[in-house]
Parts: C-alpha cells; sequence; structure tokens
C-alpha cells in the first residue's frame, strides 16, 4: 500500500485545511482567548487609553470660568516649561522616588533574615511588616504627624532624652521632604518585602548548600547567589517603586497642613497637577503638567528595560 495519501492529508492537515478539500477550519480557540480577554481590553481601553487620549487633548485648550475650552496651542506646555514652581516640584518628586528606593534593599535584607531555616514565626513578622501597606494613608498620615510634631511627639520625646535638640519635622523646609520620605519608606517595604520573599523561596537551596559545603559564609552566598539570582524579581520592584514614587501624592497631602511653612518645598508633580486642575480652575495646564510626567515616567521605565540586560540575570 502507497504511503503518499496518508502524507497528503497529514500536510493538509498542518495548513489547517481538510483531507477532502481545502476549506480552513474554524479557529475556535481563538475565538475564546478573544472572548476571554475583552473584559480587560474594554476596561483598559474605556479607562486608561480614552482617558490618555482626553487629557492629551485637552492640554491644548484653556478652560473656561463657566465651562467649555477654547484651543490655545503649546501655551500649556510653554507654561509648565517656564514655571519655576514646576521644577521645584519635580526636583521634590526625583528626591522623593530617590529615598523611595531604599525600601527595596531594606526589604531584600529583612526578606533574606525571614528566610532563615529553623526560624519560627515567619507568618506573623511578615503579617506585621504587611500591616503598613494596607493601612489608610490618612491613618498613616495622622499618626506620623503625631510622631513628628514638635511640642509633644515621641520622636522628639525620644531624641530630647538623648540629648538632640528638638525639631519641627515637617515644619522646616531643610528636613520636610525627608521625613515624608521616611514614612513613605516605612509604609511601602511590607510590600516588597512580600515580593522577595516569593523571589526567594523560588531559589534553589540547592545552591546555598553546596555553596555552604565549599566554606562560603553567609555574606558571601547573599552576595553570589541570592542577589544575582534575585535580580529579575528586584527589577520588578524597582519599577513599581519608581512608578509610585513619582506619583506620590496623598500621603503629603495629609501630612502638610494648608498654613505649613514647608507646603512649598515639599510639593510634587502630583500635588502640583491637584492645585492647578481643582484649586485654580487652570485644567488645561494641568493635563498638560500630566501628560509630561507620564513621559517622564515612561521614558525612566524605558531606560530602566534597557539597562536591566547588564545586571539582571534569568535562570
Amino acid at each position: 500500500m502507497s504511503v503518499f495519501p496518508a502524507t497528503a492529508a497529514a500536510k493538509a492537515k498542518g495548513r489547517g485545511t481538510t483531507a477532502a478539500g481545502s476549506r480552513p477550519r474554524p479557529r475556535k480557540n481563538q475565538r475564546a482567548a478573544y472572548l476571554f480577554i475583552a473584559p480587560l481590553g474594554i476596561g483598559f481601553a474605556v479607562f486608561y487609553f480614552w482617558p490618555l487620549l482626553q487629557t492629551f487633548a485637552f492640554s491644548f485648550t484653556e478652560f473656561g470660568a463657566f465651562g467649555g475650552h477654547t484651543f490655545i496651542g503649546g501655551d500649556n506646555y510653554a507654561r509648565v516649561i517656564k514655571d519655576v514652581t514646576v521644577w521645584q516640584a519635580l526636583g521634590n518628586t526625583l528626591i522623593y522616588s530617590a529615598i523611595g528606593l531604599t525600601a527595596l534593599p531594606i526589604a531584600i535584607v529583612v526578606a533574606s533574615l525571614l528566610n532563615r531555616r529553623g526560624l519560627r514565626g515567619v507568618a506573623l513578622y511578615r503579617a506585621l511588616y504587611f500591616v503598613p501597606f494596607v493601612t489608610l494613608p490618612v491613618a498613616v498620615g495622622l499618626v506620623w504627624n503625631w510622631l513628628y510634631n514638635g511640642d509633644y511627639g515621641l520622636l522628639n520625646e525620644v531624641l530630647g532624652r538623648l540629648g538632640v535638640d528638638r525639631n519641627h519635622w515637617v515644619s522646616d523646609p531643610s528636613t520636610a521632604v525627608y521625613a515624608i520620605g521616611a514614612v513613605m519608606v516605612w509604609s511601602t517595604t511590607g510590600y516588597y518585602l512580600i515580593i522577595f520573599m516569593a523571589g526567594i523561596k523560588g531559589i534553589p537551596r540547592d545552591y546555598h548548600e553546596a555553596a555552604e559545603l565549599d566554606g562560603a559564609g553567609a555574606l558571601r552566598r547573599f552576595f553570589t547567589i541570592t542577589l544575582p539570582l534575585l535580580s529579575p524579581t528586584l527589577f520588578f520592584a524597582s519599577i513599581i517603586c519608581m512608578i509610585n514614587s513619582l506619583q506620590t501624592f496623598d500621603l503629603i497631602y495629609i501630612m502638610m497642613a494648608e498654613k505649613n511653612p514647608a507646603i512649598g518645598d515639599t510639593q510634587s508633580i502630583v500635588g502640583l497637577f491637584y492645585k492647578w486642575a481643582f484649586i485654580e480652575n487652570a485644567q488645561g495646564a494641568a493635563a498638560a503638567l500630566a501628560f509630561l510626567l507620564m513621559l517622564l515616567i515612561a521614558a525612566l521605565t524605558f531606560l530602566q528595560f534597557r539597562l536591566q540586560k547588564r545586571w539582571v540575570h534569568y535562570g
């Protein structure tokens, strides 16, 4: 019996046709896939992509006091570039981002300590570190305002017993940014701790056992095994941390009172956007500021993806 008919039928099947004809079979799997991703795609288009297009369009307009808007070209972008307060807010935002990134090494160290064999109560420690992250920013801001209070705050009370002079931490322009940044680190470390603990769990313990047999200490195993194999997780966490830090607003808004003398020295880009859009009724300029912030985040994210080839190790 000849094998050619069977071979022809197999080739026809590989091309998506039947042996009897050349009509393609319906792609049911692809249709099902499109149906499953349709809700997410529609939600993304309605709540993210369309507002992005609207923001870009509004950035070329000026809103009237009683509604309506007028096309003014690139005047809003010129205002953003020339405004001194924008550059001051940008500098504050970059400082917040730099301080916020310090949560990553802290989380890595704590995650490594909690991953030791024989340690009891790991679930309790993990929950205690994670509680600040799930706490409402309003509660976090109010509690830390009390701790930072220059007259009766707990921090000044402790430092006073150690011989350190009292300070109005969130009212002094020289310390307000760093005081708020410290709260940001305190409230987000638990989130990255959970991520790094999961990443460390994925590292085969055989590597550590082999290095330990070769005489490598805990510190050397951390830098030669844990950190390189944890670099993909660290890369993901660094992107999330940078994006969140560049968009910080709620904690600053809660901790800084309206008449605080350091309010201008702590204002972020998103805080300035809120002021222009909802207080000064300059929605067009606020839209331009928001769109430029989006471009800044996209540029820094792209830079991180380009640089990750130099330090991220997969596998």
